[in-house]
């Protein structure tokens, strides 16, 4: 800086006091002698401006953390995973057992310019933002497109746990009908038991209610007393827990090789399947996995219920009008009727509550408390439920 010298110069070559320069020049007496020795010390060098950065920062990381979390970002940034810096962080906490601050992360992938700028969002807070207390509170399901090597279309559907965000099913399909929708609804309650809702777009696969009726979905909703819930027309953000999982599915699939074939394209999506539920942490999940958050807390089930054992089983009414079911490690025989011998049913089973109905027409052909003490439940026990009749 010019006027150090100045002050300097005056004091060493004119001999003047370093109380009067003081005073002509506008600064402390105190600081005319600090510029005076350190001139002395270490010529003009020394009263140049001297940089207020400490000598040592004991928050700064190593050359190789750094080299690990531009590593990290680049790894999952090529296999089309989120690669953000709280992302980052929780995968070197599971490695190292701990993790830099998430603002020293990202000031390590912007000094390597691996930051792409974005337009300014629409802040979080601004949204109404809903999520189920449980899960199996709701199922939320919606399907999408996807082209294959050569072009073709095809239509991949899936269900996830609201609470959990837990991907229950993807698979892919020439296109999603209702039949595959009830398909898959039913081989997901099979595996994680009935949810107490679910929630869809007004589709046909998923609701015929503008065409005055109801779908096989729909009617499977029915006989388990689950809530069935639909977004308003056009207004996807309802369902939005379902599209934001579609779209990020999508970012993965474009950096994978394309595919030629639906079996193809399956063994991709059980893949990607398995990571997002057991490795991929979630940030709307304080980044535990979606199998973390599914698997710490008790499970919903219609009409408010709680825990319990769920099961649905097919079966066909044997010639003397009986159908067995096991409970406990043991099997028991339960009466519904010769009339019916043939029919094939499905068994809709909560513990020891079991409601027997016709696959075909949907008729309720019994439903009764399991006795487990008996082997044979008679058609008319003791523990059987009243009908709507009778009360």
């Amino acid at each position: 800086m010019l006027r150090n010298r100045v002050i300097v110069t005056s004091v060493i070559l004119e001999g003047r006091s370093k109380a009067e320069v003081a005073r002509d020049y506008g600064v402390s007496r105190r600081w005319v002698h600090t510029l005076v020795d350190r001139y002395l010390a270490g010529g003009w060098a020394a009263i140049e401006p001297q940089s207020r950065r400490p000598k040592s920062n004991p928050r700064q990381i190593t050359r190789e953390l750094e080299e690990e979390i531009v590593l990290w970002r680049r790894s999952l940034s090529g296999g089309g995973h989120d690669a953000g810096a709280h992302t980052i962080a929780t995968h070197l906490k599971r490695t190292h057992g701990k993790a830099p601050a998430v603002s020293t992360i990202w000031n390590v992938l912007a000094r390597n310019g691996l930051v792409t700028p974005q337009p300014k969002k629409r802040p979080r807070s601004s949204y109404n933002r809903f999520e189920a207390d449980l899960p199996n509170e709701t199922w939320q399901s919606d399907f999408t497109h996807w082209r294959l090597a050569d072009g073709t279309d095809t239509e991949i559907l899936t269900f996830i746990d609201d609470h959990a965000r837990k991907a229950l099913s993807i698979t892919a399909h020439n296109v999603v009908t209702g039949t595959i929708v009830l398909a898959d609804f039913r081989r997901n309650v099979e595996e994680y038991g009935p949810p107490a809702s679910t929630l869809t777009d007004n589709g046909l696969v998923f609701t015929a209610k503008y065409r005055g009726g109801k779908n096989g979905f729909e009617n499977e909703l029915r006989l388990l007393n689950i809530d069935q819930k639909n977004g308003r027309p056009n207004h996807p953000q309802t369902q939005g827990k379902v599209e934001r999982f579609q779209q990020t599915l999508k970012k993965w699939l474009r950096a994978q090789p394309a595919v030629n074939t639906l079996d193809e394209l399956q063994t991709q999506l059980d893949y990607y399947r398995h990571y997002y539920n057991t490795i991929r942490p979630h940030r709307s999940l304080q980044h535990r996995t979606p199998d973390e958050a599914y698997n710490s807390r008790p499970k919903a089930g219609p009409s408010g219920t709680v825990g319990g054992h769920w099961r649905i089983r097919e079966d066909r009414i044997d010639n003397e009008g009986k159908v067995t079911l096991r409970y406990g490690s043991r099997l028991h025989h339960i009466g519904i009727g010769r009339a019916h011998k043939g029919t094939r049913i499905r068994l809709l089973i909560h513990d020891q509550h079991v409601r027997i109905i016709a696959t075909e027409t949907g008729e309720l052909l019994r439903e009764l408390i399991l006795d487990p003490s008996r082997d044979y439940q008679p058609q008319k026990p003791q523990n059987a439920l009243p009908k709507e009749s009778e009360m």
